[in-house]
């Protein structure tokens, strides 16, 4: 009687159930392919107000509108280590380390990105009218 449930699934129900899983197991590898940063942007508004490499250590305090966001850069990636944001979602986020990763701050009103290494040639990723 503990396994009814399993003799009412039908073959395709199986392999459904089937293809599901395996979509679920490859969704955790896209990350593994991305590319590693090359640079850290700490944006505010249409601002960019920090550029560095995330090859070199460094601890840096930026101000927004609430007061001070200290974040680190170390080990080719960067976190949020205190913002005066109520909830820290920011640094509950952790790390950040590849092509495309983003950071928010967002009652500090600051954007981490991480830029790649061919961040400047990669052209467009949309056009618009």
């Amino acid at each position: 009687m503990k396994r009814i449930w399993l003799q009412r699934l039908t073959a395709f129900d199986r392999k459904l159930v089937l293809l599901l899983s395996a979509l679920v197991f490859l969704s955790f590898l896209v990350p593994l392919r991305q590319e590693a940063g090359a640079r850290l942007l700490v944006e505010s508004g249409d601002k960019t107000l920090f550029v560095a490499s995330l090859d070199q250590p460094q601890l840096v305090e930026l101000s927004g509108p609430l007061g001070l966001t200290r974040f680190e850069i170390k080990d080719g990636a960067v976190r949020v280590l205190s913002s005066p944001c109520p909830n820290k979602i920011c640094i509950g986020l952790g790390a950040a380390r590849h092509s495309g990763d983003l950071l928010a701050c967002v009652p500090n009103r600051l954007v981490f990105r991480i830029a790649g290494k061919s961040a400047e040639g990669q052209g467009y990723d949309l056009l618009s009218r």
